[in-house]
């Protein structure tokens, strides 16, 4: 059992078979909050936690799960260059929203930590929660920030942004594609894309667009960082 655990294909068998788990549920529930994501990450919790069995046994299988998450990400480029004359046509919006998305979460983040009170550290790390993981993490490590909530808070900002987009897109009766999926991506980056992608061809293409953009502007941002702690 011991050594069954600790092989590298637990911890993909389990993520595969809580992912498979979830979108069946989400399916026959059809609800909302039965995101096939979130239940697959509390099915794992509940197993790691149940059986006692280490995260770094399961993350020996988890780990090569992630070494797909770059190459998927590039994927998204084939989504970006199907709607290129869209592009083309929408390029000044499509540069203005994602330059207003990131500075509203940034400067809402550090308003509310201001509101807070929280210190340098926990304001670092929450600041860049809006980009994909890999950037938010080099951006709260240069600014002295606490890596693993920000990793934590990214996931959970995604999750939400997952969750919500569909609600806020009627609620705000956002009628444009274009408009949606550029507001999708700049919130709630890759994960949010995935519902993006639900969405329309559109959506899903300004969204993984939106991924990119706002993380070189949250980067270029990140220099003016200081300024805020």
């Amino acid at each position: 059992m011991q050594e069954a655990v600790q092989s590298p294909f637990f911890g993909v068998t389990l993520t595969v078979a809580a992912y498979w788990m979830g979108s069946r549920i989400q399916k026959k529930t059809g609800l909302v909050v039965c995101n096939s994501m979130i239940l697959a990450v509390l099915m794992i919790i509940a197993v790691l936690s149940v059986f006692h069995i280490p995260y770094e046994s399961y993350n020996a299988g988890g780990s090569i799960i992630n070494l797909f998450l770059g190459p998927t990400t590039v994927c998204l480029a084939m989504t970006i260059y199907s709607k290129i004359d869209l592009l083309k046509k929408n390029w000044l919006p499509i540069l203005t929203g994602c330059a207003a998305g990131t500075v509203t979460s940034v400067l809402s983040v550090w308003g509310i930590c201001r509101l807070f009170q929280l210190d340098s550290a926990l304001t670092a790390a929450l600041l860049p929660k809006s980009v994909t993981t890999p950037i938010a993490s080099a951006i709260s490590e240069g600014h002295g920030g606490i890596v693993s909530i920000t990793v934590a808070v990214v996931i959970i900002t995604g999750m939400v942004g997952n969750l919500c987009a569909p609600a806020m897109v009627k609620l705000f009766r956002v009628k444009d594609p274009v408009a949606a999926g550029l507001g999708i991506g700049a919130c709630s980056h890759a994960i949010g894309t995935a519902k993006a992608l639900e969405l329309g061809e559109t959506e899903g293409a300004m969204s993984s667009l939106a991924i990119g953009l706002c993380g070189v502007l949250t980067t270029i941002a990140a220099l003016f960082f200081d300024f805020l702690l």
